[in-house]
């Protein structure tokens, strides 16, 4: 499912559904506009009473116009779809109506319009979530992937990982552990440095027994430990993912280990909001966001 808004934006989620839909051999894509209210009074409705469906569809043709300029031939089910309401509620309940195995949303920061709610969604949502910032380019040769080595770092490993394979040879994974020195370390009598040292080496350990839990597939990954040394992972993950300039950023939709910071979970939803350069894939097994039902009920 992609979320259009009828902006500069869309042009970019078009071709990045266009992108996704070829590589992962997708079946159906639902382009989804959702608007608060029509805004047609009802004295207006009483003399014109087809008006509503005239204007549902004008943005019908409007999205479709788009598609078909940037979509691509790409042999895959289209569907065009206008709901009235709440944004958040309607792309949830149509995501769970429609069994929907990824949202793909863009993130706007200079561009007009608000654009759809990322942060609820990526907490709500019970399926996997794209964001995909303004400008962003296609191709997949550098994916990163923050990790803690728990086992929603496992699941967000394993879709990086499918992702490389599906974009041919050459594509690197980064794999990023944020450790810590925990406060109490100078009761051992060890040095900050020496502490140091032993929660890095405890961090490879736990990685050698994460990566053991995956299946490679050949796809080279690279191992990027970061020490937090001002109690803000999220900080760490920003700044490494400026440097390093991936084409995609991977997380799981939560996860912590005794020997690393909290970092996903709470902390994803502070990824959602800093990261807005890169493409961010927030990746959560389908139907594993129990009250999801419940939540929609409530707006």
């Amino acid at each position: 499912m992609v979320g259009l808004d009828l902006s500069e934006m869309d042009a970019t989620l078009i071709k990045f559904a266009s992108f996704v839909a070829n590589t992962a051999k997708t079946n159906k894509i639902y382009f989804v506009n959702v608007v608060r209210s029509l805004h047609i009074p009802d004295e207006v409705l009483k003399e014109f009473p087809n008006l509503t469906e005239i204007a549902i569809e004008e943005r019908k043709l409007a999205m479709k116009a788009l598609v078909e300029q940037h979509f691509g031939n790409i042999n895959v089910e289209v569907s065009y779809v206008i709901k009235e309401g709440v944004p958040s509620k309607k792309i949830l309940q149509w995501e769970v109506d429609k069994d929907i195995d990824l949202i793909i949303l863009g993130r706007k920061t200079t561009l007009k319009g608000k654009g759809f709610l990322t942060q609820r969604l990526a907490r709500r949502a019970s399926c996997s979530l794209l964001i995909v910032p303004e400008g962003a380019e296609l191709g997949v040769k550098k994916i990163m992937v923050p990790s803690d080595f728990s086992e929603h770092s496992v699941i967000a490993m394993e879709q990086a990982i499918d992702i490389a394979e599906r974009n041919g040879p050459g594509v690197e994974i980064l794999c990023q552990n944020v450790y810590t020195v925990p406060a109490g370390y100078h009761y051992t009598g060890k040095s900050y440095d020496d502490f140091k040292e032993i929660m890095k080496n405890n961090a490879r350990n736990d990685y050698k027994k994460f990566i053991k839990k995956i299946v490679k597939k050949g796809i080279k990954i690279k191992t990027i430990y970061t020490l937090d040394e001002n109690e803000d992972p999220v900080e760490d993950i920003h700044n490494m993912a400026l440097k390093t300039k991936p084409d995609l950023i991977v997380i799981g939709a939560k996860g912590r280990t005794a020997t690393t910071a909290l970092f996903l979970g709470s902390m994803a939803e502070r990824l959602v909001q800093l990261i807005n350069k890169f493409p961010l894939l927030v990746v959560r097994p389908k139907g594993k966001n129990a009250g999801i039902l419940d939540y929609i009920l409530e707006l």
